[in-house]
């Protein structure tokens, strides 16, 4: 992600339940001093549609804001779509394509969802300063 390596249990995360069961989950850390990045987020598949996802993004939007960071990064494949309408839905903008990055971590080229070829990585950020208008 980002070129980076990163440990997704070293980093802090916020839980979401549904009546004690654990929903899902979005971990985030530090990219640059002004900067979160989100490094994973998974909703579990029958609570998926429910709104659960655009809020685990939006307590890292909120943290994001409390610690005057400037924007939230986030990476995705290209296959996953579901993931990529949740973070534009939620105000994030593509803004980097890194070529072939995907296939290259894993070593190899996979068939992702649709059977889509996983082949690189989607950057997308969301700028949290207010422009004047």
């Amino acid at each position: 992600m980002f070129g980076r390596t990163i440990r997704v249990e070293e980093q802090p995360a916020f839980v979401a339940g549904v009546y004690g069961d654990v929903a899902g989950f979005v971990s985030y850390g530090e990219f640059e001093a002004d900067e979160f990045m989100i490094v994973a987020l998974a909703v579990r598949p029958e609570y998926q549609g429910c709104g659960i996802g655009r809020a685990l993004v939006s307590a890292i939007e909120r943290m994001a804001k409390k610690e005057s960071k400037k924007r939230i990064l986030v990476a995705t494949s290209n296959d996953d779509l579901p993931a990529l309408a949740l973070y534009q839905l939620s105000g994030f903008q593509l803004f980097e394509v890194a070529p072939n990055a995907v296939a290259a971590k894993h070593g190899r080229l996979e068939k992702g969802i649709g059977n889509i070829p996983v082949r690189d990585e989607l950057r997308l950020q969301k700028s949290l300063v207010q422009r004047k208008t």
